[in-house]
């Protein structure tokens, strides 16, 4: 009897495995923050995801740093089997030098991401795989054709210098679902840029202008909807779990400083791409737009604009994502970072 069990044990692990979805993890990790919340939920729901590899990404730390923070979030939930692949350690061309001319001409900038950290190339404890984060995409789309998702919550870097690589697998990717941007709404590093298009627009319009079938995005528009409320940081960290305790600690202590600043409010970025992975029906409103990245050096450097297709004919729409339902959204994530 107990050989049965184990049996079909398997067999439903083998099924679940084969119904998930396949993605590619690309991140920029910062502490236990919204990516490491990102990849708890989306390692928590095998039935709904498999991730594939993790590829880290210049962007709210350096890459190999990022490498260090995703290893300690894989180690709390007993997952280092995720391969981790060391990617774009800057962007395509925006750098400090840049960051600090646009501050000087055009205003303070809100956030700097890691151009306000020193640079390492060390990923410290971290195992990382041999090879890059760029060559596992490719090798892996076209291993997968019409299968994977990129699932892209940092700075396109990696994925822009994919598809400038092999730029026919564009079509062989199933979808990417990415935070980034803002339509609608005012950027969060200047007036007009979102901090992932800002820190590597470049890289993002390669992606928009791209004829990767489906672009599903999750920017400030959807973003500012979703507040994170003291009460509902008391709800997460009175489950005791090393999760948990990271999440005090980081949301504690670090942006929003709930611990320090009890009024303080933040928002949910990346974590609402990832929901949607598990479940889309939290999302309640969406449409359907051509969009462009502004990479001329200036004010409006990173921000996004309608896309003139006479430069990108073949380029595919994104489906924007604009409001959700965030009582629906909060159990699902609550639920799955204080899983025992």
């Amino acid at each position: 009897m107990t050989r049965l069990i184990l049996m079909a044990a398997g067999v439903c692990v083998v099924m679940q495995a084969a119904s998930a979805e396949k993605i590619v993890f690309d991140t920029d990790p910062l502490r236990f923050t919204d990516d490491g919340h990102a990849a708890v939920m989306l390692l928590r729901s095998p039935e709904k995801v498999q991730i594939l590899g993790m590829t880290m990404v210049a962007g709210n730390a350096w890459a190999a740093e990022g490498a260090g923070f995703m290893w300690k979030t894989l180690k709390a939930i007993h997952r280092t089997d995720v391969p981790l692949y060391l990617g774009a350690q800057a962007p395509l061309v925006h750098t400090l030098a840049m960051a600090k001319e646009e501050a000087r001409q055009w205003g303070p900038l809100a956030y700097i991401a890691a151009f306000g950290r020193p640079f390492t190339a060390d990923s410290g404890a971290a195992r990382v795989q041999r090879g890059n984060a760029v060559d596992f995409l490719v090798r892996t789309i076209e291993r997968n054709p019409g299968t994977v998702t990129v699932f892209a919550i940092g700075p396109m870097t990696n994925i822009a210098m994919a598809l400038r690589l092999r730029p026919d697998l564009e079509t062989k990717i199933r979808q990417i679902v990415f935070m980034g941007g803002n339509v609608h709404v005012p950027g969060n590093v200047t007036a007009y840029a979102e901090v992932n298009f800002w820190f590597d627009p470049e890289a993002a319009q390669v992606v928009l202008r791209s004829k990767i079938p489906r672009k599903v995005m999750f920017g400030l528009d959807i973003c500012n909807h979703a507040v994170m409320t003291r009460a509902m940081f008391d709800e997460i960290v009175a489950v005791k779990t090393p999760v948990t305790e990271m999440f005090k600690d980081s949301l504690g202590n670090h942006y929003p400083e709930f611990l320090k600043k009890p009024g303080a409010t933040g928002y949910i970025w990346d974590c609402l791409a990832a929901g949607y992975l598990i479940d889309p029906s939290f999302v309640t409103r969406s449409e359907k737009l051509y969009l462009d990245v502004e990479s001329n050096f200036g004010k409006n450097y990173g921000a996004v604009r309608e896309l003139d297709r006479k430069l990108a004919p073949e380029a595919t729409a994104v489906e924007v994502m604009l409001d959700l339902d965030v009582a629906k959204f909060f159990r699902m994530y609550k639920n799955l970072l204080t899983r025992r």
